[in-house]
Formats: structure tokens, sequence, C-alpha cells
């Protein structure tokens, strides 16, 4: 018979038998205390083994955060680590951001309401009212969710069916990344992501940037009625297209009655000097979403935001209503009181402008390091605090002797460069920067929208310094450092 925990009950002295035995169960404490040794096991054993390779790879597997706070995490030993990688966009206020704590706190001090799926929330309501204020256009009508895949599906799933297309087809571009959940995944130009999963067919593909490319597609096929782009590709390596290609889009959706959806889950939120990427070109879409940073570098949420038009063709009837409303946690009370002090913050303290600036002084610095090493680094890209730097296959970073035998491996050597770049700088400099998913030469620079130009000298002064070593210099110091 199975042993059961004791009750003793508030009449007799007799016990009671309830519910089975708990389990050894860690608890937080435990979790606080634990060594980096137990958390590599414990990741290994039940996370993802095949991860936490790549991580010990990068020396990111020595680092247990203890804290976080503004631009820098701190480690088990003290060390502070200056982050430049920003959770691939997610923290735009830095870490911990006094003024997102404490709205937090007091939220769960006065024990407000997190579920309101039978009543209506005045959190989630305020969070729509502000999007609306702040989206251009006619961009109105809001749905919350939790993650960027989850309001990218309302957002392609809203356009189709306010398209008009009884087989509708879904545009999208060549390195295009816009989630991981099935939907989504069926225009996230990734074989890897995709594996053999069966994925939706009415989807297709043209290169990004190319209008003449998107006007044959949707041209020649009436059953095209929504196109699904990035602003800025942030997965391809940080890469734009121009003002005029974006001013065509909006015009050749709005002569063929196509529904535009432009995806900001990473580009926009103030990252490039805009709230949105978009607004640099003048146009406005028919649909966009928001995530990341909009939850503040503290809570899961995301936003889907169309226009009142499309949106009360795809669920304006009470029969259609509830086709795709909020999910459980879509409007979660703390979320929302979140999102609400993060976009207040937002222009409170003029992160937006503070990203355009910045950001720029940020690039002029990166472009006179291009110019010091052209052998090493091949482009700067970006705007504002999202950024792209390059670096040339491994091969031309060579010399001239050494080139035509190693350009056969280039191909496999493919990200290694930037990969030993980005070790070295962690561990030699104290310095955290991320990558990219379809051009593994790309280091990519989203550091939180609080950044100073101080923190922008640290940062190039390390490259720097890290650079004048020289690549056989470099690459020697990466495999000492994996033999540590």
């Amino acid at each position: 018979m199975l042993d059961r925990p004791t009750i003793t009950s508030p009449k007799l002295d007799t016990p009671l038998r309830r519910g089975p035995h708990k389990p050894h169960l860690l608890s937080v404490e435990d979790a606080k205390a634990m060594p980096v040794a137990t958390m590599a096991e414990l990741f290994k054993d039940h996370i993802n083994p095949g991860q936490f390779h790549f991580m010990k790879l990068l020396g990111f597997h020595k680092v247990k955060v203890e804290r976080a706070e503004g631009m820098y995490y701190f480690d088990q030993n003290g060390r502070k680590i200056l982050d430049f990688f920003g959770g691939f966009g997610s923290l735009a206020f830095g870490h911990n951001h006094p003024r997102i704590v404490e709205a937090r706190q007091r939220f769960q001090d006065e024990k407000r309401h997190e579920i309101a799926i039978a009543f209506l929330s005045q959190y989630a309501a305020a969070l729509a009212k502000n999007l609306a204020v702040c989206a251009p256009g006619d961009l109105d009508m809001v749905f919350l969710g939790s993650s960027g895949s989850e309001v990218m599906e309302a957002a392609i799933k809203v356009a189709e069916r306010a398209s008009g297309r009884r087989n509708c087809k879904i545009v999208h571009a060549e390195n295009s990344f816009h989630g991981k959940t099935k939907g989504v995944l069926s225009i996230t130009d990734s074989p890897l992501y995709k594996g053999e999963f069966r994925l939706v067919d009415n989807t297709v593909k043209v290169p990004f940037g190319d209008l003449e490319a998107l006007t044959r597609a949707v041209e020649s096929d009436p059953d095209i009625g929504v196109v699904v782009l990035e602003t800025v590709q942030g997965g391809a390596g940080i890469i734009e297209a121009p003002a005029e290609y974006w001013q065509g889009v909006r015009a050749l959706c709005d002569r063929h009655k196509v529904l535009w959806v432009a995806d900001e889950v990473q580009c926009g939120y103030g990252r490039t000097g805009r709230l949105f990427a978009f607004e640099h070109y003048g146009v406005v879409p028919d649909v966009t979403a928001l995530a990341k940073s909009f939850g503040g570098g503290k809570a899961a949420i995301g936003a889907m935001i169309a226009r009142r038009e499309v949106y009360m063709k795809a669920y304006g009837t009470s029969k259609t209503a509830m086709i795709h409303a909020h999910a459980t946690f879509g409007g979660i009370g703390e979320a929302c009181v979140t999102a609400i002090e993060a976009l207040n913050t937002l222009y409170d303290e003029d992160l937006i402008g503070n990203s355009e600036v910045v950001g720029a002084y940020l690039k002029d610095r990166l472009v006179a390091l291009e110019e010091k090493y052209p052998s090493i680094i091949k482009e700067v890209r970006g705007r504002g605090l999202m950024i792209g730097l390059e670096f040339h296959d491994f091969s031309r970073t060579l010399p001239l002797a050494l080139r035509p035998m190693v350009a056969m491996l280039d191909d496999k050597l493919k990200g290694s460069l930037s990969g030993f770049i980005g070790a070295l700088l962690l561990r030699d400099y104290d310095i955290l920067v991320a990558f990219t998913e379809y051009n593994r030469n790309v280091i990519r620079l989203e550091p939180p929208l609080v950044c100073t130009e101080e923190n922008v000298d640290t940062f190039c002064d390390a490259l720097d310094d890290l650079l004048s070593r020289g690549i056989v210099s470099i690459v020697r110091d990466f495999v000492k450092s994996q033999m540590g």
C-alpha cells in the first residue's frame, strides 16, 4: 500500500492520511545556492544536452548569475559582465529597472487580481488603450499574449481571416524568423527549426527587400492575401531594406487588397530609434506585433495590434468574436501592470531617443574598427541599438598564402571566428554578445536602451584590443580556453 503523509484531525488525536508522499523536491533556496557544476548536470540531464555543448564551447557554462542590474550581470565570483546581448532585444530597460520592479511589487502588496477570464481587466484595458495611443495610423485593436510566437500567430490568423480569400496564401521572406510554434514556423525560413514537422503549406517565399519579386508573386497569384515581413531581419544578421521597398510594399498591398503584417517582435519597441521600425519609412502596416522588451524585462507578454477594419472583418460578430480570444494567461494582471509601467518609462526616460543617439555612436565606433581591421570585419550594419557586426569568412582573414587551402573549409568554419571572439570577449573582457541564426559570421549587438556612450567605449575598446592580437593569436587563445 502507498504510504501517505499524516494529517492530524483537529477533533481527534488519530492522524488522517491523504494524498501521496511529497517527493524530494528542490526548494527556492536550494536553487539559489546551487553550485555551477550541479547546474550543468541538471541542464544536461533534464533540459538540453546538445545546447549545453555549444554553451561549453563559448565558456558560458561557467557563469552562474547571482544578480543583475542595469547593464550588468554579476556572477558567482562577483564579476560584472557588461550585457551587449540584451536577451535578443528583451532588455530595453536593462536588468531590474527600479520603476518597473516597484510597480510589480506594489501590485503584489495590494493583492491585485491576476487572471480575469470571467471579468473585465482594468489592466489589460489600460494597456490596450496605451498601445492604441502610441501606435501610428489606425492600429488600435489589441490582442495580448505571452510570447512573440503567440502574438505573431494571432497576427497571421487575423490577417488571413480578414483577407477575403477562400484559399488564402501567405508570402514571407527568405531568411525570415517569426517563431517556432507550428503556424509561424511555416513562415520561418529555417530547415533546422522546421525539422520534419508537418506544417501549413499555404505559403510563398520571396527574397527579402526585392520589390520586383514580391510584385511578381502577388500579381501572378490571386490567392495571396497576406504578406508577412520582419521590418529588420534579426536572425538573418540584422538586414534592412530601403525606404523605397517599404513604400512599395504598402502601395502593392493597397493596390491588390493584400494585408501587410509587420513583425516588430525584435526590432520594435524603440530599439531602432523609433517605437516601431517601420516608422522610419513613413508607412503603416495593417497588423503588427510586439514582444521581447514589451514586458519590461520582467514579464512574458506580447501584443498584436491590428487596424480596426481588419480586426472587425475577422472577429467582429458575436459568432466570430471567440475564434481567437485571449488565452488563459493573455492579459494576466501583473504582466499588464509591468507593460504599462514599462511603456511610460520608455517615454519618460526618452529611451527611444537614447537608442537613436547612442546607437549612432556605437555604429560610428564600429565602422572605425572596420576601417582599422578590413581583413577581419566585413560589414557593420543596422540602426539604433540593433547592430550586426559581420566578419569575413575564415580564409579571408589569413595571410594570402594560406587562403586557397582554407577557403575550401569556409562553409564548415562559418561562425567559428564570431564564436572565438564572443567567447574571448566574455573570458577576457567580461562582455556578453549574441549571435544570429542564419549568417553565423555575424555578432548581434542588442544592448539595453539604457546603454551609455561610456558602455559603448568599454565594448569597442575591448573589441579593438582583442582584434589587435591578430587571427592566429585569437585562435590560439580560444583553444587554450577550451583546455582550461
